[in-house]
């Protein structure tokens, strides 16, 4: 695949690091007004970093923008007349909805909104996928590019902004579980490497035997059996001290100050 990232930032630079490392583009253009940082991609022989973004999109067959919103119909607009019915648009865009992509480029052009989160990088991603009514014919292409990077899946566009939070902004709120974890460990007598590597890889377990085996956590949680119910003892202290509540209210008011953001 002839891909072009253009914005390559964080994300976008997150997305084009899955990609080579999962071999999954003949050849990638990297995009960005200052090109000294990512000069380095060129290491991998099919990237090509350039500024010019008329360029990355002459030469690629699927574009994934990953500009920052304020920059994002401008940049539509520049290239819009070199698009054709070969480009496939992939917006990873946080707030900037299909209707308003579709009014700068037609409606007539495969559209896709995705939203990855950075665990892209290292092909763990959680990515939602929507598209417009002609992008349907090329959802499994998006789907195949981001499943090689971690999981998809396909959500209407009203629920986006939703998934950013569970999904994008989750990562903070897993990293803080982690690190809750870790501080455990570490009152418990280990050393902080020690004790962060225990949260990690236990907090991937966990995860693993859930994808695995498709049950409910409290299923899974009945599966775990120590002297005396010591884990029982654990989980109702932290329930008293309101470690769900807490992260649901997390979750709920990150949600609702995107929602300010996006009214404003």
């Amino acid at each position: 695949m002839k891909v072009a990232i253009i914005g390559a930032g964080n994300l976008g630079l997150a997305i084009a690091k899955g990609i080579l490392h999962s071999n999954g583009a003949t050849t990638m253009y990297l995009t960005k007004r200052n090109t000294k940082s990512i000069q380095e991609f060129e290491k991998y022989g099919i990237v090509t970093v350039t500024s010019d973004n008329n360029e990355a999109v002459k030469n690629s067959d699927i574009l994934i923008f990953a500009v920052q919103p304020g920059h994002f119909a401008h940049i539509l607009n520049e290239t819009k007349d070199l698009l054709t019915e070969k480009h496939v648009i992939i917006s990873t865009i946080t707030g900037f909805k299909i209707p308003r992509i579709e009014e700068i480029i037609g409606s007539d052009k495969f559209i896709i909104r995705s939203m990855p989160n950075t665990a892209i990088s290292v092909g763990k991603s959680m990515t939602c996928i929507c598209s417009n009514e002609l992008g349907k014919k090329r959802i499994d292409l998006a789907k195949a590019i981001f499943n090689r990077m971690g999981h998809t899946m396909e959500i209407p566009e009203d629920q986006m902004q939703a998934a950013t939070v569970i999904c994008a902004s989750g990562i903070a709120f897993w990293m803080r579980l982690i690190r809750a974890t870790t501080q455990g460990a570490i009152q418990l007598g280990f050393d902080a490497k020690e004790a962060q590597e225990l949260a990690m890889h236990t907090c991937n377990g966990a995860a693993s035997l859930l994808i695995e085996s498709g049950s409910h956590p409290e299923e899974e949680i009945d599966r775990v059996t120590t002297p005396k119910g010591c884990t029982i003892e654990g989980l109702n202290e932290m329930e008293h001290q309101g470690l769900s509540s807490s992260l649901i209210r997390g979750i709920v008011s990150s949600y609702e100050k995107i929602s300010q953001i996006r009214k404003g």
